[in-house]
């Protein structure tokens, strides 16, 4: 897989996530000179090339001058949840945009999640895209690809994790105990959370809207719930 942009490759870096070339282009300028040290610092694989080379090898012209080989993403096992100590998920539900996904991992990232779960049929996966609407935060986080999204809700269930579906008919986000260990759910952007799903839930919540709006992108409702968890959690954090 190829992905580009100078903030992603800064985030590669500070991460030492793996990569099998980093292309750089001809411009010349102060800050592409600068990460062109550091990969040389870091003995990592690198090479000039003129813009529109960069342009065929990642098939978009806003690459910033650098485009990132980091060959197949690694999605990380389902059971790596189980050595989590008092974890907080975030669980979605065949998300179907790529830059919804994409803004949903900034946001987990921030708010201090330890894992997003997706489901491997019917659902966005991690491609290019997500990863630069991410701006490169998916390198901070784990990514879990699971076959059987209700199974894998019964196993993480064993393990004292407390599921919570995100529903315009649930209580209000704020009025909810949400500390962890804790899974939020997402639905899809247009039908919600799967019927089979919300039976494996152990509660809903919702966000309490004005001026007869249904609904939220479902980037922005992540924004708001995920940062209630967050702040529930922080005097058992600290």
């Amino acid at each position: 897989m190829k992905v580009y942009g100078r903030n992603v490759l800064k985030e590669i870096l500070n991460t030492n996530t793996p990569v099998k070339m980093i292309y750089f282009s001809n411009s010349g300028d102060k800050e592409l000179k600068k990460l062109i040290e550091i990969a040389k610092i870091k003995k990592l694989p690198h090479t000039i090339a003129n813009k529109k080379i960069l342009t065929k090898l990642c098939n978009y012209e806003k690459h910033q001058g650098v485009v990132i080989d980091i060959g197949e993403f690694k999605y990380k096992d389902e059971y790596y949840i189980e050595n989590l100590n008092n974890p907080f998920i975030v669980i979605l539900d065949q998300l179907q945009d790529p830059h919804n996904f994409g803004a949903i991992i900034r946001t987990a990232v921030a708010a201090g999640a330890d894992a997003i779960v997706i489901p491997k049929n019917n659902s966005v996966q991690v491609t290019p895209a997500v990863i630069k609407v991410s701006v490169g935060t998916i390198f901070r986080i784990n990514v879990i690809q699971v076959v059987n999204l209700a199974r894998f809700i019964e196993q993480i269930k064993k393990y004292g994790i407390w599921i919570y579906g995100a529903d315009m008919h649930g209580k209000k986000y704020y009025e909810i105990d949400l500390k962890k260990p804790i899974a939020v759910v997402l639905g899809n952007e247009g039908a919600g959370i799967r019927r089979l799903i919300k039976e494996k839930c152990d509660d809903f919540i919702s966000i309490p809207m004005k001026n007869h709006v249904e609904s939220l992108n479902v980037s922005v409702s992540a924004g708001i719930i995920l940062f209630e968890v967050m702040r529930q959690n922080e005097s058992i954090d600290s």
